[in-house]
């Protein structure tokens, strides 16, 4: 009896003593929670941008790291960006989970907070997931950046252009610009810039009456190509083009031929005196045919003659048998072809001595 009373109070216990343990082990839980926040959450509540612990519990559960989220409030609250945890916690995830695409926004959009560009946090969210780097995008926006025109990278050094007097150019250019935000998402890349600008300053040297106008005055062909609006639909707004050097092909180390006009003119009259040659070779070659088959109808002509002088003694033995020729008419005959023959030796004999 004695021993059994024991059992019987544990026992009757059993339902307090499971109520404690999972009442310990839910305070255990919480504090192993809060200790574990506790720095992130002292730091957040310090530094004015307070963040709950069970929001942080939240980002954990959601798989976002809560110190990026918290410390990326804390910037934009001390840049004077009021910003709850939610976008932040939302540019993550649909970021790709990747931290550099919130790092990104966050510095854009202070950088643009202070240098007073109208740019909000949800744009420069759309601007980092559509593909742009929005932090270099605003800092190009707030410091101007300089293109090469043509670019060093392509192997190009100078832009080749030709005045209308055919002096050959070489040109090269800078490109000031400033991101175009509007644009940015869409809008045409550095490369669409220096392909018009070196389109612009190919057809200003064209238009240009002597290469002495551009060496004279470059900052005409600048201005000409500014205002031709060669920005338009690119991510970029051109602040100023200027002409960093301007030479003549082949002169002072320029590689190439100067004067293109006059090597082309040169290159034309000698395709010109080639065809010319070649048409009166034709015509030579042609005359020479001609000249062949007259001399082969000659030929034919006399074949003819001489078929018909054949046919001459069969005609007067056809006339002797018909009657129709006496002996004495072709005695006749024979003697006026003998006088004719003699005659036609005489003056060939004259006009030889002659």
């Amino acid at each position: 009896m004695n021993g059994d009373i024991p059992m019987v109070v544990l026992a009757a216990g059993t339902p307090a003593v499971i109520a404690a343990v999972v009442v310990a082990l839910v305070v255990l839980v919480f504090v192993i929670i809060f200790f574990s926040y506790l720095n992130l959450w002292v730091r957040a509540l310090a530094a004015g941008a307070p963040v709950g612990i069970l929001n942080l519990l939240g980002m954990t559960l959601r798989g976002v790291p809560g110190r990026l989220v918290v410390e990326s409030r804390i910037r934009l609250v001390k840049a004077g960006i009021e910003m709850h945890t939610q976008p932040l916690e939302a540019l993550y995830l649909a970021g790709d989970r990747q931290p550099s695409i919130v790092l990104n926004v966050v510095d854009a959009t202070i950088s643009a907070h202070k240098a007073h560009i109208q740019l909000s946090f949800d744009r420069a969210t759309e601007i980092a997931l559509a593909g742009r780097n929005i932090d270099e995008a605003v800092t190009v926006s707030v410091k101007p950046k300089i293109i090469d025109c043509p670019d060093p990278a392509t192997g190009t050094q100078m832009l080749d252009a030709v005045a209308k007097d055919g002096i050959r150019l070489l040109v090269k250019a800078r490109v000031t610009v400033r991101t175009n935000l509007d644009n940015l998402v869409g809008g045409a890349t550095e490369d669409t810039i220096i392909a018009r600008v070196g389109q612009g300053i190919v057809s200003a040297i064209g238009s240009a009456n002597t290469y002495k106008d551009v060496l004279e005055n470059p900052d005409h062909i600048s201005r000409k190509v500014l205002q031709s609006g060669l920005d338009s639909q690119t991510a970029f707004e051109i602040v100023s083009i200027d002409i960093a050097d301007v030479s003549v092909a082949g002169v002072g180390g320029a590689t190439g031929i100067a004067n293109v006009g006059a090597k082309l003119e040169t290159e034309r009259a000698e395709a010109d005196k080639q065809l010319r040659q070649a048409e009166a070779e034709g015509r030579r070659a042609m005359a020479v045919a001609y000249e062949q088959e007259m001399r082969a109808r000659v030929q034919e002509m006399q074949a003819k003659v001489v078929e018909a002088q054949a046919e001459v003694p069969k005609a007067i033995a056809q006339a002797f048998r018909e009657g129709k020729l006496g002996i004495m008419d072709y005695y006749r005959m024979q003697n006026i072809m003998a006088d004719t023959s003699m005659r036609e030796s005489i003056a060939g004999e004259d006009e030889k001595t002659s």
